[in-house]
């Protein structure tokens, strides 16, 4: 790359246009839109996140006191607060949902050989599946009742470990219970996922057995069961018991008739017991601990993108408005991955996102930019935040 090239037009070379045009074409009905194109809608979104812009009117203010640069930022006309407000509401979310999808199977294809950090020998791909909400005004988002009064989205996720990419997304009402979204999971055979206590339901669990996958879920204490062989357990660190055992439950044992392995680990940390049920057999109690612990990445993956990216207030109030809003804080945050993976770069996302918000405009080649982080793709150093903050529209 030139070294005079703006570090936005540097990032969005590792976008595909042609892919983008593809899903434009598969999802816009109406009249050519040469005066604001989907693809200038998709910069202005992804300036909006990676800039942590609050409002419509927030996003144009700062476009135009850059409008000397702006063509050479790959904005070919100037933006109007009306444009993209009427674009947000009137164009297609999924054309944003479909090339966010793209853009993780890209990173997952780049990721694919990385290791996940445990010692667990595993051959598939290790998931952590969790769900987070987003508290919204009801007064303005009446479209997505909630409970006390409230609104809401809910925002599924299924993440891949290598590389902390999110594979499946699914953004529903806050309503939607979370062990619903394992039916709309496609599930891998030989992959790991590990789950928290609101996935805990038998019937759903028995499919990833049919499937050949593999499961690590908290359950709850008072759950029923019968123990049918006491594993040993050999000095392994805060691993209380290891039992092989058949749920008693009314629906428990219908929902899942087969054996399942129930893992005691006690939390030196939180003083507490973690119960864990998973089938599989073949690996120590202390590695099923491992990868119940795994699951914390989507904590902060979560937490990485409230934080730095722009998905707890909206830019407008309708439904495809905060769905587009959401997939191009998606697409933001796997672009990020992408160029971190392409570019061999070693600080964390968390760094990156943080050097990028406020170097957009410059011209530093991106390999200068991030060489003098900090070597190390930890996140432990990021201040804890809201995790349920409410929104209101602009």
């Amino acid at each position: 790359m030139r070294d005079d090239r703006l570090v936005f037009a540097q990032l969005t070379d590792f976008l595909s246009w042609s892919e983008f045009a593809r899903c434009v074409k598969r999802y816009h009905r109406g009249r050519s839109t040469k005066a604001f194109t989907h693809w200038a809608q998709l910069l202005c979104m992804l300036f909006a996140q990676l800039t942590f812009r609050r409002s419509l009117r927030d996003v144009v203010t700062c476009l135009r006191s850059q409008s000397s640069k702006l063509y050479r930022a790959g904005f070919r006309a100037a933006v109007a607060r009306s444009t993209l407000s009427d674009a947000n509401e009137a164009r297609d979310y999924r054309i944003f949902r479909d090339y966010s999808l793209h853009l993780i199977d890209e990173a997952k294809a780049l990721f694919a050989s990385d290791e996940i950090g445990l010692d667990v020998k595993v051959d598939g791909t290790v998931y952590a599946v969790d769900a987070t909400t987003v508290d919204l005004c009801l007064s303005l988002f009446d479209w997505a009742p909630a409970t006390m009064g409230r609104a809401g989205i809910k925002m599924h996720t299924v993440l891949d470990l290598r590389g902390t990419i999110p594979s499946v997304v699914d953004i529903t009402g806050s309503r939607s219970p979370d062990a619903a979204f394992l039916d709309r999971i496609p599930l891998e055979a030989g992959s790991i996922y590990i789950m928290d206590r609101g996935y805990s339901h038998a019937a759903r669990l028995i499919r990833f057995t049919h499937s050949g996958a593999f499961f690590v879920v908290r359950t709850f204490a008072d759950l029923h069961y019968e123990v049918v062989q006491e594993m040993l357990v050999e000095d392994e660190v805060n691993i209380t018991s290891d039992q092989h055992v058949v749920l008693t439950g009314r629906y428990t044992k219908i929902g899942y008739p087969l054996v399942l392995r129930r893992v005691c680990v006690f939390d030196q940390s939180n003083d507490k017991t973690l119960i864990l049920l998973t089938n599989i057999f073949d690996a120590t109690a202390s590695q099923i601990a491992q990868l119940y612990k795994a699951r914390w990445r989507i904590e902060l993956f979560f937490k990485c993108i409230k934080q730095h990216l722009r998905i707890t207030s909206f830019m407008g109030i309708s439904r495809n408005a905060v769905q587009i809003q959401v997939w191009t804080a998606i697409a933001a945050y796997v672009l990020m991955a992408i160029v971190k993976k392409r570019l061999g770069c070693r600080a964390s996302l968390h760094e990156m996102l943080q050097v990028i918000s406020v170097t957009l405009f410059e011209t530093t080649p991106l390999s200068n930019l991030f060489s003098e982080l900090a070597h190390s793709d930890s996140q432990a150093g990021v201040q804890q935040i809201p995790l349920f903050e409410k929104s209101t529209g602009h």
